[in-house]
């Protein structure tokens, strides 16, 4: 299959960063229509950053004095509430997981099936043992500074649908926390 600029050096790396920028813009707009438009979305977003400001607001006044028992208790259900409101949000983030990561499976089969066993990229230093497997899956050769489709297009997937969000102002509110997974809270054990 002849690409228009194969004769270009970069050609294939550049092709794999496009493609991934590309399945970052479609995974963004499925998100979109299953998530951030909802009303349910925007009041679960507002509660977690009214409650984060609210915890921020009573921790820095808590500092400045002495605290009471009453205050922590106000403390203690603040967070309580901010945790669910994360966890609910991460549920209902959950239902276009699985849509965005059908789009990233077909995408990635079809991208192994293009470059599978070429070379698409160079290393500009020899990675170590586990990343060194990582970069050259599929390859032949010794080098290890070659770099397999699925190496950059793992790299270009996490970065670029990361700062994707961020530039559209997707990324989860500031008190949103772990997910669907927290760390244990110290002070119930």
């Amino acid at each position: 299959m002849a690409y228009p600029f194969s004769d270009f050096k970069y050609s294939d790396g550049l092709t794999v960063v496009g493609i991934s920028f590309c399945t970052a813009i479609v995974c963004e707009a499925i998100s979109w229509v299953l998530i951030y438009r909802t009303n349910s979305y925007k009041n679960l977003r507002s509660s977690i950053d009214k409650a984060s400001k609210k915890l921020e607001t009573m921790k820095t006044d808590s500092n400045k004095i002495n605290i009471k028992k009453s205050k922590t208790k106000k403390i203690d259900r603040v967070e309580t509430s901010l945790k669910e409101s994360s966890r609910d949000l991460s549920l209902f983030k959950f239902k276009s997981g699985g849509v965005v990561a059908l789009v990233l499976f077909v995408v990635f089969g079809l991208l192994n099936s293009l470059f599978e066993g070429k070379v698409v990229a160079k290393l500009p230093f020899q990675p170590f043992g586990l990343v060194m497997k990582m970069s050259h899956r599929g390859l032949q050769g010794n080098d290890p500074t070659d770099c397999s489709m699925a190496f950059l297009y793992f790299l270009c997937s996490i970065s670029i649908r990361t700062n994707l969000q961020k530039f559209l102002g997707f990324a989860p509110p500031r008190g949103a926390g772990a997910g669907l997974f927290p760390m244990p809270d110290p002070k119930t054990s």
